[in-house]
């Protein structure tokens, strides 16, 4: 299988038999900003709605059903409640790790309690942290941060890798101390290229804190980024507090379409993207909603 292969429009179950495909069921969040519990009753437009529990209570009931699922989140965990501000990074970090998330990139709100205080507290995190366009090779997350990493889901090779915003002007310069921002697009295209070619995966994920869109045409968005790419297959974005219904595909450099996808903010929603891989022609199929919970 090789990254970048055609989406078709079909039912997959409809098109194959259940020897023919494999699947590659991910679920994802974003700027969850320690929201634990669901918000009140009386919010306007939210009432009773969301919580990460509520979401931990829903990936647990999939996984029984789809024990190799992908969970992923694209940043700013932290920040926005009680819990961070008498805990810092401490709980959400354990509950995250309970939820058994495959992989979370580094958002602007990471940096708030400054990045030894982040550095020591990475000690209750399960699973990676991956970044690749934040250079922390002179501050305490030296060693602490992957640049891409490697997944294999039914016989799928799944790589990723992480891009964070730009901290100047979002980010105090005594919280992010020596970190040095490498442009997005241009890591975006070495990262791709070496998860494609070196690492041979068949699916690439790249984790954005970049923001879905702007108006302002400088600031590299995730649909900006999506078109400037070659092999990323599908952008799971933050920052923005996108909610979407469904995800949006934007046509790449190499005329195929990547899949953006945003699930709100404050563990509102929760996105589910489902992918079958047709064994025989390689080409895979996606299925992809994202739920309000």
């Amino acid at each position: 299988m090789a990254a970048g292969t055609a989406f078709v429009a079909a039912n997959p179950v409809e098109a194959l038999g259940n020897e023919a495909y494999r699947k590659l069921l991910i679920l994802h969040t974003n700027d969850i900003h320690c929201h634990f519990d669901a918000q009140p009753e009386s919010h306007p437009r939210n009432g009773g709605k969301g919580g990460l529990h509520r979401i931990a209570a829903y990936v647990k009931r999939l996984r029984e059903q789809n024990p190799g699922l992908l969970l992923f989140d694209s940043g700013d965990f932290s920040q926005g409640t009680p819990y961070f501000n008498f805990f810092s990074y401490e709980v959400i970090l354990k509950l995250m790790s309970e939820m058994k998330y495959d992989a979370s990139t580094v958002g602007n709100h990471e940096f708030d309690n400054g990045l030894k205080e982040f550095a020591g507290m990475l000690k209750h995190a399960s699973f990676p942290l991956v970044s690749s366009n934040y250079d922390f090779s002179q501050t305490p997350l030296s060693g602490k941060i992957k640049k891409n990493m490697v997944l294999e889901r039914n016989g799928i090779r799944v790589g990723v890798y992480g891009l964070g915003i730009n901290p100047e002007g979002l980010v105090d310069p005594s919280k992010s101390g020596k970190t040095v921002f490498l442009d997005p697009v241009e890591t975006a295209l070495e990262q791709e290229e070496f998860l494609m070619k070196e690492e041979h995966c068949d699916f690439i994920i790249c984790l954005s804190h970049l923001g879905f869109k702007y108006s302002d045409k400088e600031r590299t968005s995730d649909l900006q980024l999506a078109g400037n790419t070659h092999h990323t297959n599908l952008i799971l974005g933050g920052h923005t507090h996108t909610f979407l219904d469904k995800p949006v595909k934007v046509t790449n450099r190499a005329n195929k379409p990547v899949v953006v996808n945003q699930a709100g903010w404050a563990a509102l929603q929760l996105g589910q993207l489902e992918f079958y891989f047709e064994r025989r022609r390689k080409a895979f199929f996606d299925v992809s909603r994202n739920h309000t919970l």
